[in-house]
This record gives structure tokens, sequence and C-alpha cells, in this order.
């Protein structure tokens, strides 16, 4: 399909999450530095042009073709409407406060266990083979590039971004507001001056605008990989797209594997469903633990936000090697957070179960703040349906 189709399809999207445009164009005047720095200057922009991905000034996905019948103007009035004003749109929140775990995360020095604390949405610690790595950190109340206007958080951040424990890297899996919040990103800068970030090609723009400097993280394409003592931390393909301000892709999305001598995982980001999983499996997997996204999917926008039924599939497409559904752990994240969908706030996660269950995928729903270890994972206990 042309730039055109997918970028209306975008555009629908931004005003779910954002609200209206109006809004945006406030934001803009009011916070310029969370709209992030221009990627295309200098060495990256260089770097970002020999990209197998980019052409005509932005990135693609592998299979633009897939990116056909997103919502044209007209639609995307429809989509605002029923998200604002529907009949349903009670339902997208819970009933009353969604349970927290607090201080569940040890303080001190790894001990070895891979392991997964989410935090909400898709912000998730992820332990492995002693390193500790923070996933699309967002402590911010709001995603979005004002503090005052845009979705907000239906919860508190479990814990505390001062209370984390030694973390040694943040991986980004793209620029969107609930992936890449600059406040967060700024304050973990500030705190742990040791901190490395790993984001895709592009994002180092955002970064260097907010005061990291362009030694502290590495800008990867896909199949590119960092070192991170031992762990591999591998960028892989996703199918989405870009954009923090009026344009969209100027900036790399990923999903990402990382890679130890002895444990595995992998992060699908946000993305639609498509045959690259069953590539990243064959070539990086199988994997011990995948955190998958589930939510904010629908009809209009589905070849962007996988289904909970899709997200099992891509789960099983990355295992494919072992031979066995049950071999692994899916753990869901990108719910329970942020209303950036039509569907009611609980449905992703009963979807996920029913199908998981079906299809013989083991699934660990921690609550935010809960700490999963993988060789151990918690019994599920449906926790959603107390405030359902």
């Amino acid at each position: 399909m042309g730039r055109t189709r997918k970028r209306t399809a975008g555009a629908a999207l931004g005003a779910v999450a954002l609200g209206a445009v109006g809004a945006l164009a406030w934001a803009a005047r009011d916070m310029p530095a969370a709209f992030g720095g221009d990627p295309t200057k200098g060495a990256r922009g260089d770097r970002m042009r020999l990209s197998p991905r980019y052409r005509d000034g932005v990135f693609h996905n592998v299979h633009e073709a897939e990116l056909s019948g997103g919502p044209d103007a007209a639609e995307g009035r429809k989509i605002f409407k029923e998200m604002f004003f529907g009949e349903e749109r009670d339902t997208r929140r819970p009933s009353g406060p969604i349970p927290l775990v607090h201080d569940d995360i040890p303080r001190g020095e790894s001990d070895g266990q891979l392991a997964v604390s989410w935090l909400g949405h898709s912000t998730a610690l992820l332990e492995i083979e002693g390193k500790r790595i923070l996933l699309d950190p967002v402590w911010s109340e709001r995603c979005s590039p004002s503090p005052s206007v845009g979705p907000r958080r239906m919860h508190e951040p479990p814990v505390a971004l001062g209370d984390l424990p030694r973390v040694d890297a943040v991986v980004i899996s793209h620029d969107h507001y609930d992936h890449l919040d600059m406040r967060s990103v700024r304050e973990l800068a500030r705190t742990l001056p040791e901190l490395r970030f790993v984001v895709p090609l592009g994002v180092g723009a955002h970064l260097e605008r907010w005061g990291v400097g362009p030694e502290r993280f590495d800008e990867l394409d896909w199949e590119e990989e960092v070192d991170l003592g031992g762990v591999r931390v591998v960028s892989t393909s996703a199918q989405h797209f870009s954009g923090r301000g009026f344009s969209n892709d100027g900036t790399l999305w990923s999903s990402w594997a990382f890679i130890g001598a002895e444990q595995r995982a992998f992060y699908s980001g946000d993305t639609g469903y498509f045959e690259g999983f069953a590539e990243t499996g064959e070539k990086y997997g199988p994997f011990d633990v995948s955190l998958v996204q589930i939510g904010a999917y629908s009809d209009h926008w589905r070849s962007v936000h996988m289904t909970p039924e899709e997200g099992v599939s891509t789960h099983l497409d990355v295992n494919r090697g072992s031979g066995d559904a049950g071999s692994g752990l899916l753990v869901p994240v990108h719910w329970c957070t942020f209303v950036l969908g039509l569907h009611p706030w609980s449905e992703p996660v009963e979807r996920l179960c029913a199908d998981a269950d079906e299809r013989g995928v083991r699934v660990a729903v921690p609550m935010p703040g809960e700490r999963v270890e993988v060789a151990r994972p918690p019994k599920l206990d449906h926790w959603w349906r107390t405030v359902a």
C-alpha cells in the first residue's frame, strides 16, 4: 500500500492514544523536548540510509502489503467517537483498584535465576544470568508528550523508580510514548551513571536530546547485537511503526532476543503477527520465557497490534525449535495500565488464557510488581477477575 494510507492508519492510532489533535498541538508548544531529536542528521542519518529497511526517508516493514486496510479519516473520527463517547467505554477500566505487589524484587545482587518482574503495560525487569535489563520503562502518569493531557495510568507504578535494584541496561522497543518515556529516561540516566541503553536505529537521537551521551547507548538495526557481560542482546524483526510527533516511521521498531549461555528470553515489543517470529525462533530460539504484547488490538489496526490469540501463536513460533508447546513460559504485557484500545480492560488476558489452555501453552499472569521465577511460575489465579 502507499505511504499515505499507512500514515492515515498511524494517525488514527495516535488520535486514540493522545485524545485529540488539538491536545497534541498544545503539547508540542508546551513540551517540545518530548518529541525527541532529529535522527536524520550527521552520521546517524548516513547509517539509517544504509539500512535495508530505510527508503524514501522512512523505515518500512518487511511486508508493506500487510498494512493495507487501515482506517481512513472518516473511520478515524468514528474510532475517536467510540473510544471517548461509546456505550462500552466504562468497560475499559476496572471496577476497583488494580491489585499491586510491592517489594517483591530483591534489592541485592541478582541470584542468577531467570525471572521477570512485570511493572505494568510493557515495562518489565528481566533478570537473566545475573544481569538486570529494564524493558520500555514508563513511570510517568500519562503516556503523552504532556504531563496534563493524554492516556492516564489506571494504577500507580508498583515500584518507585528510585527503589529499583541495580540495573545493567535499558532496552527500548520503539519510540511511541507508552514505550519511550522522556521523564523516566532522564531520571534513570541521572541516577544510574553506569546504565547503558540499547535502542532501535534512530532512537538514539531522542536520547541525545534528553542529555544521554552517545557513549552510553547502542543503536541497532535488525539482526545486530551487543554483548552485555555475556548476554547477547539482539534486535529482531517486528511489524509496527514509530513516531512521536506529526510524522511516522523516522526511527526503527524492534522485538528483542536475550541470549545467555544457559538462559534465553524474548520480548515482542508492539507488533502485528507475521512470519518474522518463526524466523526469529529458528535463528535464536527456543526461549525459556517470552514477553508478548496482547492488548490494544482492534480490527481497525490489526496489522500493527496482535490479538491475544496471535500472541500465543507468536510464543509458539519463537519456540518452534523445541517441539513442545509447553517448553517455554508466556508472560503477557501491554495491557492493564493504559486505555489504548476499544476492548474491555481484562478481555486481552481472558482471551489469552483460554487460547493458551487449548494449545498447551504455559502462562504466568503476574500482578503489577510481582516477580516470576521462570523455573517456578505461580499458579494461575485469575486475580484480575476481582476487579473486572
